[in-house]
């Protein structure tokens, strides 16, 4: 017998604080209207910095123009994709807001993905443009006819960084050729166009039509709750929602005042919508990282303290270290905002000891924009859950076997929500799009939780057999693919296994043919060559045989149990 919805009644609405809104505001706007009224509003403060090198608001404004003239040039319009491989720069923010404007969609991809991992998803989603980190380029150009781009843009991170920096890294010395090799190349493809020539185009004529409201502006891909990567399709509407709804969760944040840090890959969800879309609809300075660096985090923390700092268990971490050390000072940062993976609660206690700050956990996924749940900036936060439901978001504990029935206070199911963040598919995927998102909009999470009488939820375990390391999904099945095509392999498994920091490492069960000369060492390289290095597992155990069910499907979950034993892992 199915219950009624307990949480239908939404009582977490009595731990909000008192100036955060149970509903946001419609959304009216795209990100082309959001972009626009920051560029005007906040003309001549900072918009990002990169290595001590500034662009305000206005300037920002006119690149974006420009760039979208360039790529209107180049054949761009309204429903193209735009593939965008780029790690955290000045140029990454231009072009993501300068393909929107023309009602193209940005289709982001990890700059570490192999060729191979890369040539898939051109393969799915059809770009016919790519922006590219130039240390790339030549792998994109050789994809085959099907896969490969047909207008290639090379970016130099490098010219975004001070003219100083720009002359130290060009000179004949060691160290300054190992740095310029680390962030820079230089592409050999013919026929590629560079960054600078899209930057030096006038600006688009204002006539140009402006995207809708429910059209498309990213396709991110993700692992989902099973299987490999697929594109999860977001809108102009579900990203500014998400954005608003940042804003709403903590209202001390002042427009135009507030300094975010970049440390967040924007090419993953989590980082693109908290400084991608919120940072800039707030005004914020960005200081953007090419990837996380204590060391540069402490040298920027002296010129430019941040005061609000989206990042991951880890990372909080070994930034609590530098500061008990004596060398960072913590106490700018006034709000933190932790994601992907489980926040150990010792964790925020020496965070918030050290900072003086608030740190809090979040929860979502691609498919919702992604944030759906966050604990409340103040004191009715509750460390070791993730919180309650964002404004304008409803949630449901549901049967896994029959999400059409209810579960009560209390009780593990699974996640369900509903809200203006939430996804409308996966990209030319209808059978995966309707095992996750229902008609009336309810999207099935894949997590087990529980969730107590006044609306705090707590994840018990995964229904999915995705692995969360580092903050990203890895697909057991993607991995696991490699390795069989592996000429010593005769079996594999692909499970998590916990870390002491929260988060799992990837690991795999192997059975190897009679005769083979294979070593783990060798599996790991064979990964390395195929998979980006957050997918190579990075422990193997040779076993005999796999346990299966009785229709031959291997049980990871038996294997994971077996492999924690035979480590002793608690």
């Amino acid at each position: 017998m199915n219950v009624k919805n307990p949480f239908e009644s939404r009582p977490w609405l009595a731990s909000y604080p008192d100036n955060v809104p149970h509903e946001i505001d419609e959304v009216t706007e795209t990100l082309v209207d959001m972009i626009s009224r920051a560029t005007r509003r906040f003309g001549h403060r900072p918009a990002t910095e990169f290595f001590g090198r500034v662009t305000n608001y206005h300037e920002l404004g006119e690149q974006i123009e420009r760039v979208a003239e360039g790529l209107r040039q180049l054949g761009v319009t309204k429903g193209d994709r735009v593939g965008l491989i780029l790690p955290n720069c000045p140029q990454h923010v231009v072009a993501f807001y300068a393909v929107v404007r023309l009602g193209a969609i940005v289709v982001e991809h990890n700059p570490l993905y192999t060729p191979r991992e890369l040539r898939k998803m051109f393969e799915n989603h059809g770009a016919t443009t790519a922006i590219v980190w130039d240390k790339l380029v030549d792998e994109i150009a050789e994809f085959p006819a099907d896969a490969r781009p047909e207008s290639i843009i090379s970016v130099n991170m490098v010219e975004a960084m001070p003219a100083s920096m720009q002359f130290k890294l060009k000179l004949p010395l060691p160290q300054a050729r190992k740095a310029r090799t680390a962030l820079t190349g230089e592409p050999t493809a013919e026929g590629v166009i560079s960054w600078r020539s899209l930057v030096s185009t006038r600006r688009l004529a204002k006539r140009h039509p402006r995207p809708e409201l429910h059209d498309l502006a990213l396709l991110q891909y993700t692992s989902g709750t099973t299987g490999e990567p697929k594109a999860a399709k977001l809108s102009h509407l579900n990203l500014v929602a998400n954005a608003k709804q940042g804003e709403a969760w903590v209202p001390g944040l002042r427009q135009g005042r507030e300094v975010f840090y970049g440390v967040l890959p924007l090419f993953h969800a989590y980082g693109m919508t908290l400084c991608l879309t919120f940072a800039m609809s707030m005004g914020a300075k960005l200081v953007l990282f090419p990837k996380f660096d204590t060391k540069l985090v402490i040298d920027s923390m002296k010129k430019s303290p941040a005061t609000f700092f989206p990042g991951v268990p880890p990372i909080y971490d070994q930034l609590c270290r530098a500061a008990a050390a004596g060398r960072l000072d913590l106490h700018s940062i006034r709000f933190a905002i932790s994601g992907a993976m489980n926040l150990p609660t010792a964790t925020v206690e020496r965070w918030e000891e050290l900072s003086g700050g608030l740190l809090v956990e979040g929860y979502g996924m691609t498919e919702s924009a992604p944030i759906a749940t966050g604990n409340p900036m103040g004191p009715t936060r509750r460390p070791g859950t993730v919180g309650v439901p964002f404004p304008s978001t409803e949630i449901r504990v549901v049967d896994s076997d029959d999400p059409t029935r209810d579960l009560g206070i209390g009780e593990a199911g699974e996640l369900m929500i509903r809200g203006p963040q939430v996804f409308s598919g996966y990209w030319h995927k209808p059978e995966e799009t309707e095992q996750v998102l229902s008609a009336d909009g309810w999207l099935r999470t894949g997590d087990l939780v529980t969730v107590s009488e006044d609306g705090f939820i707590t994840i018990v375990g995964r229904l999915k057999e995705l692995i969360i390391t580092g903050g990203f999904n890895v697909s057991p099945a993607e991995v696991e693919e490699v390795l069989l095509s592996h000429p010593d392999v005769d079996d594999a498994a692909v499970v998590g296994l916990p870390r002491k920091n929260g988060g799992e490492s990837v690991a795999s069960a192997v059975v190897l043919r009679s005769g083979a000369q294979a070593t783990t060492a060798s599996l790991r390289e064979f990964c390395k060559q195929r998979l980006t290095a957050y997918k190579v597992p990075r422990e193997f155990d040779v076993v005999d045989i796999l346990p299966r069910t009785m229709v031959g499907k291997v049980l990871r979950r038996e294997v994971r149990e077996q492999m924690i034993a035979r480590r002793g892992v608690k």
